[in-house]
């Protein structure tokens, strides 16, 4: 993370908070290390209620406020075509919200699943034009939670329910690793990574 801000300076780095566990721990490191930098959130209109308490719990704990990015939002496109409800929802909102920055933050890990196995810790993102900084990719789950239990951090509570991975509440499940996304379908990624 200093790498990273060293790099590119605080005031040039967005972090995109999903509200999953790592969001916990790239918000405290964010606000330890680079406290200048943006913090923003893609609101689908169909996070789970758990996801907005933890939204409020993580601006209460450091008096921050979180940038709200909103997609164009049409009920029901989830069911009949889930590609393009993430693009409405999801990736269009982040390329607007990454437009001044230089380098945005993720919470992306290798271990989270095959596709995301050989994530590199920093690398040019051609598809946002920008660098793409994921200074949790070597962790494993037992360091997240090691983390957020060490440092006492807010954290969604969506994972006490047997939740490992959190999107939407129309494309999300309880399960393990990310088999709780779009359980059923062929999809496994919403766009924003690839």
């Amino acid at each position: 993370m200093r790498e990273v801000v060293e790099r590119f300076g605080a005031d040039r780095l967005a972090l995109a908070a999903s509200w999953q566990k790592e969001t916990a721990v790239l918000v405290d490191l964010v606000q330890r290390f680079a406290p200048e930098a943006r913090i923003f959130t893609l609101d689908t209109g169909v996070l789970f209620p758990q996801s907005y308490a933890v939204w409020r719990k993580v601006e209460e704990h450091y008096g921050i406020k979180v940038e709200s990015w909103k997609g164009e939002w049409v009920d029901g496109l989830w069911d009949v075509d889930p590609d393009r409800c993430c693009t409405l929802r999801k990736v269009i909102p982040l390329q607007e919200a990454l437009a001044d920055a230089d380098c945005w933050l993720t919470g992306l890990r290798r271990d989270q699943s095959p596709e995301r196995a050989d994530t590199p810790e920093l690398a040019w993102d051609d598809r946002h034009g920008l660098y793409k900084a994921v200074p949790l990719a070597t962790w494993t789950d037992k360091d997240v939670w090691n983390y957020i239990f060490e440092r006492d951090l807010p954290y969604n509570e969506l994972h006490d329910q047997g939740y490992s991975s959190i999107g939407c509440t129309h494309c999300t499940l309880a399960g393990a690793g990310r088999a709780g996304r779009w359980a059923g379908t062929a999809k496994s990624e919403c766009g924003l990574h690839g």
